[in-house]
């Protein structure tokens, strides 16, 4: 079914198939993850919060594995409401974090983050943001194994869903750092851009991002 998805979201930007690990592929599967995220049973509280967001970050293969060591990690995307209500092109993210404990296990994740004050966007923002490691945002997790409330979502800056595969049985953002990635957004733009200058000054533009941003507005329109 992914497969078809993919196609189909391709066949909407005149752009050549994306490299595996390549910025283009990474934009690809997060519209992928979008659509099996809004489509899985978080869909209708997802859609509730996206119309209602700043922003929203896509992570769509967050890999967590470790014996005795663990570690998480995978690539995402930034996408931020427009001043006419469409969705920006999105900016170039790695999401990493370690651990140390008695664990074994191995669990692939896709995960959506919805922005939903000025500042959990600008904290974003920053070059580097560790969840849980700013007093002044606060993050609501839901999902798979993620403790938290839907009362509790109501007032938080950052509210994160997951759908999670594997033996961990759910995903922690807790001390996860968030950091653009400098590289790969000046590979997919063609120019040297930070987050802030391609999600809000709209400096940014590749048609290869074309159905993500279709895809959000579908289901996070005004």
């Amino acid at each position: 079914m992914k497969n078809l998805l993919l196609a189909a979201a391709l066949a909407l930007a005149p752009v050549a198939p994306a490299l595996a690990d390549s910025p283009q592929h990474l934009v690809d599967s997060s519209t992928l993850a979008l659509e099996d995220l809004v489509g899985g049973s978080s869909g209708n509280q997802i859609q509730t919060y996206l119309h209602k967001a700043k922003a929203v970050v896509i992570c769509p293969d967050i890999f967590r594995g470790g014996f005795v060591f663990g570690g998480e990690g995978g690539g995402c995307v930034m996408a931020a409401r427009t001043a006419d209500g469409s969705w920006s092109y999105p900016a170039l993210y790695n999401l990493g974090s370690g651990s140390f404990g008695l664990q074994i296990g191995v669990q692939n994740s896709e995960v959506i983050m919805l922005i939903m004050t000025n500042d959990g966007l600008n904290a974003l923002l920053n070059s580097q943001f560790k969840f849980g490691g700013d007093a002044g945002v606060s993050v609501a997790t839901f999902g798979t194994g993620v403790n938290g409330s839907m009362s509790t979502g109501l007032n938080a800056d950052i509210i994160s869903f997951s759908k999670s595969q594997g033996l961990y049985g759910g995903v922690s953002l807790g001390g996860s750092v968030l950091s653009n990635d400098s590289g790969s957004n000046q590979s997919y733009y063609g120019t040297q851009l930070d987050a802030r200058q391609i999600v809000v000054d709209g400096q940014g533009q590749n048609p290869g991002a074309n159905p993500l941003r279709t895809l959000l507005g579908r289901y996070g329109g005004q």
